[in-house]
């Protein structure tokens, strides 16, 4: 792991809460660009992203932040990061601008500069018009704006996003994607977007890391993770003796199956086994293939085989 070349860092970092261990030794390096942590709720995300601010202080291991040691700069560090934290953290009685601009002052900007970065920032996200209402009268949407704009205003070398579209209707939720993707591609910002929606991040990052229990999964490239070394097959079945043998015996042979709401399957068949073994192993369970093709790997079922399908 070359903490330099990343732009934030873990190794071997477990953090742990009364008996429970929200991170248990988690090594991974998160490359520039736009990098998606995903996970189910309770994996460990905030958790991470907390440690890495220094909110949170490891039991055990080393974090880097943009080259710096969280555990001696973490000062230095938040003043190069942007944080959009999943829970709203606004000041009632202030009006936007005054509140972004109050943000840009903690991060270190004179009051001039802060005041003035606050309304580029408020226009970016699209509250020009509304900066001068208080923030507890925005809508759920409007304050999820204003936690990225907070996040922006001090012109962070790194953002980090926790669940960033969160409570949004749909037409926010693509206006949101819509400024993180500018932000990655071609504002030159680095971003890491905490998720559980997968669509997310499939819309606004090139890599991801995979989080459960605690632990890291499964990361890379989101483009090559979803060409595993097998093949994926779509399939329907009709089984007079119940499909429950004919699943057990598919894990039995290391193929992957997933169950979807109607009766179509998708099994993941590792190489060099391919639709032959399908049909043989059908046979041998008096199971009859009604359909069969193969099918293209999602997110989703990247995201299904690390998690074991949960």
């Amino acid at each position: 792991m070359d903490a330099q070349s990343s732009v934030a860092a873990l190794d071997d970092v477990t953090v742990i809460y009364g008996r429970q261990a929200a991170l248990n030794g988690v090594s991974v390096s998160f490359a520039q660009g736009a990098v998606g942590l995903l996970g189910p709720n309770g994996a460990g995300k905030s958790t991470m992203i907390k440690a890495l601010l220094g909110f949170v202080v490891p039991s055990r291991g080393r974090m880097h932040v943009l080259g710096d040691d969280v555990a001696t700069s973490s000062r230095e560090i938040r003043a190069r990061v942007g944080y959009m934290p999943e829970s709203d953290a606004h000041i009632p009685g202030l009006n936007a601008v005054s509140f972004v601009a109050y943000c840009g002052e903690l991060s270190g900007l004179p009051p001039a500069d802060a005041m003035q970065r606050a309304h580029e920032v408020l226009f970016y996200v699209g509250l020009g018009e509304a900066r001068y209402r208080n923030v507890e009268t925005y809508s759920t949407g409007m304050k999820q704006r204003i936690k990225l704009a907070q996040a922006l205003v001090h012109d962070p070398d790194l953002v980090l996003l926790d669940e960033p579209t969160n409570g949004m209707d749909p037409k926010g939720r693509e206006e949101m994607l819509a400024l993180i993707r500018d932000l990655a591609r071609n504002k030159g910002v680095n971003v890491i977007v905490s998720s559980h929606l997968l669509p997310d991040i499939e819309l606004t990052c090139d890599r991801i890391v995979v989080m459960d229990k605690g632990r890291v999964v499964t990361e890379g490239l989101i483009e090559g993770l979803k060409q595993p070394h097998g093949q994926l097959f779509e399939l329907r079945v009709k089984a007079p003796l119940g499909r429950e043998a004919f699943v057990a015996a598919l894990g039995a042979q290391g193929f992957d199956c997933q169950q979807g709401d109607d009766d179509v399957m998708k099994v993941f068949v590792p190489a060099p086994h391919g639709a032959r073994e399908l049909f043989a192993l059908a046979a041998s369970h008096q199971v009859q293939v009604r359909h069969l093709r193969p099918s293209v790997a999602t997110l989703e079922d990247v995201f299904a085989q690390a998690v074991g399908g949960d």
